[in-house]
């Protein structure tokens, strides 16, 4: 890789700095976490170009906006063949990866684009499964192989990735998900005032999301006469009403119909921006994330209510399991309404233990804000830059 290609903080103090991946205005987490992260790294030292990745599932034409430097449209050898010259005008490509956004088998044309690169790159995994099929397995080995360092967002991914996978673990580094910090003053619980606690889930909706399991748990603290509210906000996951229409959220509105708790559960499909989110999310007594998936490694929405300084409970999918090790939430058993009833009445009627999760939550935070995850992508980028420059002597 030519020396030139890459950025030299001793002669320019801003970073040219290519991220590809899913964008807003499409509707996914990853295009939120790419969005935050484009935002957290402009700081005035980095100049950020976007490649953004039209993976098909944008029905209408998206306007670019100014950061956008080339758009990467699956099956299209062309289109790779633009992005990488784009990113190749910066110093470093970010890459963010998961199945199935990119073209081909498995996504292998990411495996395409990182060869016709000539920068260095710094791929982020958003996914690393415990059970791949060969393919995925394959696909992956050579991302990490191709790259010049590897993020993953959990201790557990990265362990998962150097006793499972065939890759170099000096690669690996682990960077937290980001989260936007809210401004806000944190609700008291008051099981017995006259305002019921609430629950909040939010996230794109569709089967695995494991809401109907909360909903049972409603209906069990109802027979001993605890009735929070509950929210579901969000809207169907596009790729899920493309295939199976809104049929999730309507099974949803007829559990709790006939478990006799529908008045206290709210379907909240409302936009709202990431500050009005973060707000929203703060409001809440309780952040439920009832998933089914016992393979998830990074959860944005796990972040946002942490970041929010919100107790939170969580079925024991890895990334809960890391992150609410000390203190700031609780981990109930997959698809266990009794404990998720259990868990969700000792925090609405414990204002002690409520207030520590939440204290717990609120010491993490700071953590987590994406001025300071940008700041280890940058720091990660140097040293990269470093190390080929010294190769290059």
């Amino acid at each position: 890789m030519p020396a030139s290609a890459l950025f030299h903080p001793a002669v320019s103090p801003v970073r040219r700095i290519g991220l590809v991946g899913t964008y807003p205005p499409q509707v996914c987490g990853l295009a939120t976490f790419a969005a935050a992260l484009v935002k957290g790294l402009g700081d005035g030292r980095n100049h950020v170009d976007v490649v953004r990745l039209d993976d098909g599932s944008q029905s209408e034409r998206v306007e670019l906006s100014a950061r956008t430097a080339a758009t990467l449209v699956n099956g299209s050898a062309d289109s790779i063949q633009q992005a990488a010259i784009a990113l190749s005008r910066c110093g470093v490509a970010i890459i963010q990866h998961e199945y199935g956004i990119y073209g081909g088998e498995d996504g292998d044309e990411v495996i395409t684009l990182m060869q016709a690169l000539d920068v260095c790159s710094i791929v982020t995994l958003h996914t690393v499964p415990l059970t791949p099929t060969v393919r995925q397995r394959a696909v992956l080995e050579t991302i990490v192989e191709l790259a010049d360092r590897v993020v993953v967002m959990s201790v557990t991914a990265q362990r998962r990735l150097a006793s499972l996978y065939s890759v170099d673990p000096a690669k690996v580094a682990v960077i937290p998900h980001g989260a936007t910090l809210p401004v806000h003053v944190r609700s008291q619980v008051d099981p017995l005032g006259p305002v019921p606690p609430q629950l909040l889930t939010w996230g794109l909706l569709g089967p695995g999301k494991g809401i109907e399991h909360a909903i049972d748990a409603l209906g069990l603290l109802g027979e001993i006469g605890i009735r929070p509210r509950y929210t579901v906000a969000g809207v169907t996951h596009p790729k899920v009403l493309v295939h199976s229409g809104d049929r999730y959220r309507r099974s949803l509105i007829e559990r709790a119909h006939d478990l006799g708790v529908g008045g206290q559960v709210t379907f909240d499909a409302s936009y709202r921006n990431v500050s009005e989110l973060m707000r929203f999310v703060a409001s809440a007594e309780v952040i439920v994330l009832p998933y089914d998936s016992r393979d998830q490694v990074t959860s944005g929405v796990l972040v946002d209510a942490i970041a929010a300084g919100r107790p939170v409970i969580a079925t024991a999918f890895p990334h809960a399991v890391e992150i609410l090790s000390d203190g700031a939430g609780i981990v109930v058993p997959h698809g266990d309404p009794n404990a998720l009833a259990v868990a969700i009445r000792d925090v609405i009627t414990d204002n002690v233990r409520a207030e520590s999760m939440a204290d717990r939550a609120a010491a993490l935070a700071p953590t987590l804000a994406w001025s300071r995850i940008a700041a280890q992508y940058c720091a990660l980028a140097d040293e990269i830059a470093a190390a080929h420059r010294l190769v290059a002597m």
